[in-house]
């Protein structure tokens, strides 16, 4: 069985039979990890299985030929990114990123502060989970409405009361620009936007005239466009803190995605089910 993977990954046990290959049309498995690697997939008219490292999957998907599974990451993850959404709340309440420059500040407590979790999917419980023990008091908003989630079309009414909005919906055509003018001025004066998802979520052009007026604070690990160019005003702007979409990249969540494929390649040699389809194909009925 070919399997078209980046060089470095690692083999982790494989049987022989399992053959790691560059770009090759018998490939009937792929776990591709850039966009190159993506647009290669169209040339594999053999494959089945698409598997991702990643929780997203909206720079692959467009790729995946017809009949072919895509499954992505699953829960591998979740720890790291809701850890690095903790981290950021953390910061932003510390005063951390003010205390070098201010004669004078004060710290905030995270203990009865209302957080209005956008997207609550497998990162979102992780965050709630790392939450609770500080006192966070959890809002939320999902694509549809189950007990204790309200439907994504309440999302300007559910940010009304927010200390802090955490942006993890994934991008689609629904969730582009979800996040926009409306929504941002709907959250109170002094309230904290964490996007860990993906930046074009969240309108850009709005969510710097908010922050420019001193109205909310942004800490944003993705953003519209990615990378930012040079001279764009969210690197200068008073309030926003900026990582370069690098909260799911621990050593840690690298070394459990790489697991989680190989029990997906090993899976799809035996007949198993496939785990985290996301898209099913041939090889997921």
């Amino acid at each position: 069985m070919k399997v078209f993977v980046p060089e470095d990954f690692p083999r982790g046990g494989l049987p022989d039979d399992i053959v790691f290959v560059g770009e090759d049309p018998e490939a009937v498995f792929a776990v591709p990890t850039s966009s190159e690697a993506a647009e290669a997939l169209g040339g594999m008219p053999d494959l089945q299985v698409v598997q991702v490292l990643s929780a997203g999957i909206d720079w692959v998907e467009p790729h995946v030929p017809e009949g072919a599974t895509l499954c992505n990451a699953g829960d591998a993850r979740s720890p790291a990114v809701a850890q690095w959404v903790v981290a950021a709340i953390l910061h932003d309440l510390g005063g951390f990123a003010r205390g070098h420059t201010s004669e004078r500040w004060q710290p905030r407590e995270l203990d009865g502060k209302r957080v209005v979790i956008v997207g609550y999917g497998s990162i979102g419980r992780a965050v709630e989970r790392r939450l609770t023990p500080f006192g966070a008091r959890i809002g939320r908003v999902a694509r549809s409405a189950r007990e204790g989630v309200e439907p994504v079309e309440r999302l300007g009414e559910a940010v009304e009361a927010a200390d802090v909005v955490v942006v993890l919906a994934p991008l689609s055509d629904d969730t582009r620009g979800l996040v926009g003018a409306e929504v941002l001025a709907r959250m109170p004066d002094g309230a904290l936007l964490v996007n860990a998802g993906r930046g074009p979520v969240v309108d850009t052009e709005a969510l710097v005239e908010a922050v420019r007026t001193g109205r909310i604070r942004a800490a944003l690990d993705v953003t519209d466009p990615e990378p930012l160019p040079d001279d764009h005003p969210l690197w200068t702007l008073d309030g926003v803190f900026l990582t370069p979409h690098v909260a799911g990249d621990t050593p840690e969540a690298e070394r459990a995605a790489q697991a989680l494929a190989r029990a997906q390649i090993l899976r799809h040699r035996a007949g198993l089910p496939l785990e985290h389809v996301v898209r099913p194909g041939a090889a997921a009925r």
